[in-house]
């Protein structure tokens, strides 16, 4: 499970990086992957620093953090 939720965060940065954004609750169908896979991968991004969450109009927007070189 964890080599799945790996990959799934991988294929999640590789959606923002083209995207730039997205709403949680379209990441399942744009990915093609359930969204009990996409959170927890979600978690793993977030707890690593990748992305940054923030609520509007009752959904999460998902984009990279942009870190500081």
């Amino acid at each position: 499970m964890v080599t799945q939720i790996g990959i799934v965060a991988g294929e999640i940065l590789n959606y923002l990086d083209t995207h730039k954004e997205g709403r949680l609750s379209e990441l399942p169908s744009a990915i093609g992957k359930e969204r009990d896979l996409i959170l927890m991968s979600l978690g793993w991004l977030a707890r690593e620093g990748h992305i940054r969450l923030r609520k509007e109009d009752g959904d999460y927007l998902v984009s990279l953090r942009v870190r500081e070189q």
